[in-house]
C-alpha cells in the first residue's frame, strides 16, 4: 500500500530525533525521498534552516509533495527558522541553486563533532556540505594528526577543515572554483585555524597535480572526492570508468606508506563494479584496501522507514557514496 507523502516523512523525521540537538548547530538527512517512499524528495536540515530538493522533472510535478513537505515540516520541527526549495531540474540558476520559501532566517554555519563547517546553502545546486561524508570527517579527526594532506575537489573544503581539526600538519585544499574555497577559509575562521594562502589552490585538478609533481611535493593522506562528471581544457572526469586515472595521478604525491581516500557517488556503478576495480590496482603489490568508510544510516534510511531498494547494489558498501582507503607503496 502506498503511504501519503506526509506519513512517510513523519516516520522518518521521527527515526532522526536522535540526530539532532538542542542549539539547532547539527546537518543531517531527513528524508532520503528515492528509498523511503518518494523518489523526487530528498529533505535536508542545516541547522535550524531545512531543505527541501525537488527531483521532479518538470518540477511543477513535485509542487504537491513540497506542499505537504512544508507542513510536516512546520508541524514537525516547529523551531526551524526557514525554508529552501531548491528544483534540481530547473531551467534557471536560481530555481537549481534555491529560494528560501518560509522564515526569514539561512543558517551560515553548522556543528559536527565539536568543529564549526560554513555554509552557502544558495550558493549552488547542492547545499555546499556534503551530509553522506561525515563518517569521512570523523575518520579525519582521528587519523590525520601530524600528517599532510591534500584534499583535491575540494569544493568548500569541508574533509579538509576536518583534517586541519585533527591537527595535520598542513592540508592543501584545492578545486577551480575559488568562491568554494572561500567558503573554507570562512570555516578556518571559525574554528580558529591560521590560513596559509598557499594551501588554497583555486586550479584545474589535472594541471595542479602535474605541478606539485614537479616541485617534489608529497602527502602523508591525498583526499580524492571527485564530482561525477566533469571536462575541462585539461581532461574529463567520469566516475563511472575514470576512477583509476585519478588515483593513478595522485600516487606519485602520496609518501611511501601513506593513503589515498577515494570516494566515488556514481550512483549506478555498483559496489562490486567499485571494488574490482580497485582490486585490479591492488594486483602489483603496491596498492592495498586498507578500509571501507560507511555513509551514515540516516542518509539512507532505516529498517523502520525504507521501502525501496537502492537504484544500483552497493554491496560491499552501504550507499552510492563509496569511500575506500588505499594504503599507497612505491619500490624503494
Amino acid at each position: 500500500m502506498n503511504l501519503p507523502l506526509s506519513i512517510l516523512l513523519e516516520r522518518a523525521i521521527e527515526a532522526r530525533k536522535a540526530e539532532l540537538d538542542a542549539a539547532h548547530h547539527v546537518a543531517c538527512r531527513l528524508f532520503n525521498g528515492p528509498r523511503e517512499g518518494c523518489p523526487e524528495l530528498f529533505v535536508d536540515l542545516y541547522g535550524s534552516t531545512v531543505v527541501l530538493h525537488n527531483y521532479a522533472d518538470p518540477p511543477e510535478m513535485g509542487a504537491e509533495n513540497l506542499i505537504a513537505a512544508q507542513a510536516v515540516v512546520c508541524n514537525q520541527l516547529p523551531w526551524v527558522c526557514g525554508i529552501i526549495i531548491k528544483e534540481r531540474k530547473g531551467e534557471t540558476d536560481q530555481q537549481r541553486h534555491g529560494r528560501l520559501i518560509d522564515g526569514e532566517k539561512i543558517d551560515k554555519r553548522i556543528r559536527e563533532n565539536g568543529i564549526w563547517y560554513a555554509i552557502d546553502l544558495l550558493m549552488n545546486q547542492d547545499a555546499s556540505f556534503y551530509l553522506d561524508t561525515r563518517l569521512l570527517r570523523k575518520w579525519l579527526i582521528e587519523k590525520m594528526a601530524g600528517g599532510s594532506v591534500l584534499n583535491t575537489f575540494a569544493y568548500t573544503g569541508g574533509l579538509g577543515v576536518a583534517a586541519a581539526a585533527g591537527g595535520a600538519s598542513r592540508v592543501v585544499q584545492t578545486d577551480r572554483n575559488k568562491r568554494f574555497l572561500n567558503v573554507s577559509k570562512i570555516s578556518y575562521s571559525l574554528n580558529g585555524f591560521p590560513i596559509q594562502r598557499r594551501d588554497f589552490q583555486s586550479m584545474d585538478f589535472w594541471a595542479y597535480m602535474k605541478r606539485l609533481n614537479r616541485a617534489g611535493e608529497r602527502f602523508d593522506c591525498v583526499i580524492l572526492d571527485p564530482p561525477f562528471y566533469s571536462t575541462t581544457s585539461q581532461g574529463t572526469i567520469d566516475l563511472n570508468k575514470d576512477m583509476h586515472r585519478l588515483i593513478n595521478k595522485v600516487r606519485p604525491l602520496v609518501n611511501h606508506g601513506g593513503l589515498i581516500v577515494a570516494v566515488n557517488n556514481a550512483l549506478y556503478l555498483s559496489g562490486q563494479a567499485y571494488m574490482e576495480s580497485l582490486n585490479e590496482l591492488c594486483i602489483g603489490g603496491y596498492v592495498d584496501i586498507e578500509e571501507v568508510i560507511p555513509v551514515p544510516e540516516e542518509c539512507i534510511g532505516y529498517p523502520s522507514t525504507i521501502v525501496a531498494p537502492p537504484v544500483t547494489d552497493p554491496t560491499p558498501f552501504n550507499h552510492s557514496t563509496k569511500i575506500v582507503v588505499l594504503r599507497i607503496l612505491h619500490k624503494v
